[in-house]
């Protein structure tokens, strides 16, 4: 499962990519030295891989299962039971990974939502657990230049913004743990995640797994994310001032972000592989009456052209099969997003996008479970956004915690 997100970025003329192995603020468990790697073994190349894993903190917890509102039946099913085991009188350790694995607070997720979320977490002494995901950080691990996060005058790389997350986090006493959870069971409490063979175990739980752009498949596509490849006209359209581009997309998506985009481009070619558009009327109006708007209805894109920056398309008719390359600076894919619900989906209300759907701000049908960032956002889908998400669902379960008698009343400066 991947993490929360937020959007590609497509500087164009980009060439490099920060890692986001700087300098981290993180403390080595086994030496109390600052550790210079805050995504472990993790190392970011724009392909997606990932690995590694975090450091232990101890909790202790002896509470019973007690059955959750709003939450179904578990099904039958059991974790590895050689992969925690449990020292008399003291918590269940993750024997592979060294660490917890039970706490008062598991999130599910580390891009903004989800390491907000653990800092505000950690700083009201819930000693969260993160479990990252296997390429952990989120949509910003695969961005360039970020310019509109807070903070940050001369922007920040993404990768870079979110070791500082990730560092800020375990600074507090976060684990971390970058594994992708394979199923979860929200029947009672403690609820259970289970990921790699391991069952972990939350009194309350911030689902921020975020959503995934949808993309072409194409490999040039993936080679050129970050250097002219974007799937967000609101991060990204800023660099494409008086460059001629193309957005891809049939629906209000692609129409939206083609208008939206012909404030700084020349030019604007807006390709759909079908014959008509799905958008509304309104929206389809607006771009046809658009002069920077030039539409190709029956076009697909069969390959990105260029080295370094994307420098033009190679194009398709659909229907004759013909194909033409056209010079163009940057290509913006609004094809949808695929929000990452599949593990919650017996348990959470989805809508028929399969989001999740929010109670009351950030709960969810079954007391004890929150929900921040994309994976219910498909409106914003910003970092910012996402952030101030993970935040607000630290804080209901925090007082949720309270509500349960689990922790003690905090003070107001606690935040």
């Amino acid at each position: 499962m991947t993490d929360d997100t937020t959007r590609q970025t497509g500087k164009p003329g980009d060439a490099t990519a920060n890692n986001g192995s700087g300098p981290a603020v993180g403390e080595d468990a086994g030496t109390n030295q600052p550790t210079s790697k805050p995504f472990g073994n993790f190392a970011i190349d724009f392909s997606g891989d990932g690995g590694g894993t975090s450091d232990p903190v101890s909790i202790n917890f002896g509470r019973p299962a007690a059955p959750v509102a709003g939450a179904p039946a578990a099904p039958a099913a059991s974790g590895d039971p050689a992969a925690a085991i449990t020292a008399p009188g003291g918590p269940r350790t993750d024997a592979r990974h060294g660490g917890r694995t039970e706490s008062k607070l598991i999130i599910i997720g580390s891009g903004p939502a989800g390491l907000t979320a653990a800092i505000y977490a950690a700083r009201a002494n819930l000693e969260p657990i993160v479990l990252a995901g296997s390429a952990p950080g989120g949509q910003l691990m695969i961005t360039s230049d970020v310019e509109n996060y807070p903070g940050f005058p001369d922007g920040i790389q993404g990768p870079e913004l979110m070791a500082a997350f990730r560092a800020q986090a375990e600074r507090f006493g976060t684990q971390i743990v970058d594994v992708d959870i394979d199923r979860v069971d929200f029947s009672t409490r403690p609820f259970r995640i289970w990921a790699r063979g391991t069952e972990y175990r939350g009194e309350t739980v911030i689902v921020a797994t975020g959503a995934s752009a949808l993309w072409l498949g194409l490999e040039s596509e993936t080679r050129l994310r970050g250097r002219g490849v974007s799937a967000c006209a609101t991060c990204d359209g800023f660099f494409f001032r008086d460059k001629e581009i193309a957005v891809v997309g049939g629906g209000d998506t692609a129409l939206e972000e083609a208008t939206f985009l012909t404030r700084f481009a020349s030019k604007v070619h807006l390709l759909h592989r079908r014959d008509a558009f799905r958008g509304s009327k309104i929206m389809i109006d607006r771009a046809v009456a658009n002069p920077k708007i030039a539409i190709r209805l029956n076009t697909a894109v069969d390959e990105v052209l260029g080295d370094a920056k994307v420098s033009g398309l190679r194009l398709r008719d659909t229907q004759t099969g013909e194909t033409d390359e056209v010079d163009m600076e940057g290509l913006f894919i609004a094809i949808g997003y695929r929000p990452n619900t599949d593990a919650f989906r017996d348990w959470l209300d989805v809508d028929d996008k399969g989001y999740l759907v929010v109670h009351d701000e950030t709960g969810s049908k079954v007391d004890g479970v929150f929900i921040a960032g994309d994976v219910h956002d498909h409106r914003y889908r910003q970092a910012v956004t996402a952030a101030a998400d993970g935040c607000k669902a630290a804080i209901d379960a925090e007082r949720w915690l309270e509500s349960q008698g689990i922790t003690e009343v905090s003070t107001a400066g606690a935040w």
